[in-house]
């Protein structure tokens, strides 16, 4: 069974959980209990985007467990906002998500096809 993000945030994966070599690092989270702050909503609007990931950010950087969080986001393949980064950026920096969407698919297309020049 897969763990959710909503699993790995709030602490109740229990314990061994991706990322952790005790499992108990979500417990100590300064996002526990702020998790609207790092998934987007439907139809969310860029500005607000920028603005609830700015509250995120400011989180993050004072959080205890930063590193854990960030390495189980990443070998999670995660959505959201984690340890002060977006899923994008994850992307940017080389780590696939499982299924991408939008920038991302177009730039994985481009990468599985090389594009003819011989035209």
């Amino acid at each position: 069974m897969a763990t959710s993000p909503l699993q790995l945030l709030d602490g109740t994966a229990g314990a061994g959980a991706p990322g952790s070599s005790n499992g108990d690092w979500k417990m100590h989270a300064a996002c526990r209990g702020r998790l609207e702050l790092f998934f987007a909503r439907k139809a969310e609007r860029p500005q607000a985007r920028i603005r609830r990931q700015e509250k995120a950010k400011r989180l993050c950087d004072g959080c205890p467990v930063l590193d854990e969080c960030r390495t189980a986001a990443r070998n999670n393949r995660e959505y959201g906002y984690w340890a002060g980064e977006s899923e994008e950026d994850r992307h940017l920096l080389g780590f696939r998500v499982t299924a991408p969407i939008g920038v991302r698919a177009r730039a994985a297309d481009r990468e599985e096809k090389p594009q003819d020049r011989s035209a």
